[in-house]
């Protein structure tokens, strides 16, 4: 299936900018030494695969999820085959002090990319799911850029999330607070991110649990007034190597709009996704009804969507990279656009957020709405309304 077609583009993004620099590229990945955290989730395999073509001296990744690790090797092998370097898979989780021992033993890497994150909306449901994104997306980051100071590490990338950009979601505020603690550590080593839209059928994603309900036998549902752009996972892997590379201290690169990049809705891509398949979509107007119709419909070419208007906590009617305040870099490159900062953080705040999220661990007791509001403190103009409803509620 060409996911381009579904998302409606005809060319990659990045190929013009890939192709300029592959050989400097090529070059410097070719002589220099990786380690890749959160290796085996979507966006991870795509860097890892991109830095493992070009050859490395050493690559090694970590995930907790021994798992896609194991689908992660049989997918380079079987596409890339095997380098000179050294090549290893890790089982680890970076919280962890098998994690640290890890380091302890080695630890010696140029790149440190950091690729581990939750990443749903739906995470922010309930106080203990969100206090672990917390942990994922703000404490271990920190965590593994301490480490990469005291090793040497001449670069850490980290990815962040448009959803940053003005936030209003915890996922999205949490990844912004997580730029604050960057900020304090570029100082001490050089530090480049990236904001870039949702990857076209990453996992987890609705685009992936399009694929599962069709192999089930279940309805498509999908929002028909929520916009987004998309990436396909190579570009997703492009952009944040491009971003290791070539990023300066600080720099957060994100896809340049253009006619190539629009926002598009889920539910478009559910009926060309569909089409792709050779059914019709059926507009239902109920999950009952939806249910039902899967038993007759496919094998009459049609298949049962419900297509609704959302109305979860945390969704964002569209995305954007970047916001009226920062600094814009829009022509080193032709389709990557790049944020340039200072290190402007508060640092009386980062303490007093870690404080108050370590007394509440220390208590085993706390709730959603302490942490709002510890949020909000953070990120005073953060946009966050509480609905009552979540993605988990919902078929």
């Amino acid at each position: 299936m060409n996911v381009l077609s579904l998302i409606g583009r005809d060319k990659e993004l990045f190929s013009d900018d890939i192709s300029t620099h592959e050989q400097e590229l090529s070059n410097i990945v070719s002589t220099s030494t990786f380690l890749v955290i959160g290796g085996a989730g979507s966006i991870g395999q795509s860097v890892t695969k991109e830095i493992f073509k070009r050859n490395p001296k050493k690559l090694h990744v970590v995930d907790i999820s021994e798992n896609n690790m194991v689908e992660l090797v049989r997918d380079i092998r079987s596409s890339f085959g095997y380098i000179d370097g050294d090549f290893q898979t890790f089982a680890l989780d970076i919280g962890s002090i098998e994690y640290d021992a890890f380091i302890e033993a080695d630890g010696q890497y140029n790149y440190v990319l950091n690729l581990s994150a939750l990443k749903h909306v739906r995470s922010e449901k309930d106080p203990f799911t969100l206090m672990r994104m917390i942990d994922v997306n703000i404490f271990n980051t920190d965590k593994t850029l301490q480490q990469s100071i005291q090793k040497g590490t001449k670069k850490y990338f980290c990815v962040s999330t448009d959803k940053a950009a003005n936030p209003v979601n915890m996922m999205g505020a949490s990844k912004r607070i997580m730029e604050m603690f960057l900020m304090r550590r570029s100082k001490k080593i050089v530090i480049s991110t990236a904001r870039f839209a949702n990857v076209a059928f990453s996992d987890g994603s609705l685009l992936h649990g399009f694929n599962q309900r069709i192999q089930k036998r279940q309805p498509i549902v999908a929002p028909n007034d929520i916009k987004r752009y998309f990436v396909t996972p190579q570009e997703s892997g492009e952009l944040c190597l491009m971003s290791c590379i070539f990023g300066e201290n600080r720099d957060i690169f994100f896809p340049k709009l253009s006619e190539a990049l629009h926002l598009i809705t889920f539910a478009d891509i559910a009926v060309k996704y569909l089409e792709n398949l050779g059914f019709k979509p059926y507009l239902c107007e109920s999950e009952d009804e939806a249910r039902a119709l899967t038993a007759t419909l496919p094998d009459q070419g049609e298949w049962p969507c419900l297509f609704t208007a959302s109305d979860t906590t945390g969704e964002k009617d569209f995305e954007e990279f970047f916001m009226e305040n920062e600094t814009l870099d829009m022509e080193q490159f032709n389709n990557l656009g790049i944020i340039k900062n200072d290190p402007l953080y508060d640092e009386s705040k980062l303490n007093r957020f870690a404080e108050a999220i370590n007394q509440m661990k220390a208590d085993k007791r706390w709730t959603k709405d302490q942490i709002v509001e510890l949020f909000f403190e953070m990120i005073p103009d953060f946009g966050h309304k509480e609905t009552g409803k979540y993605l988990d509620g919902k078929m």
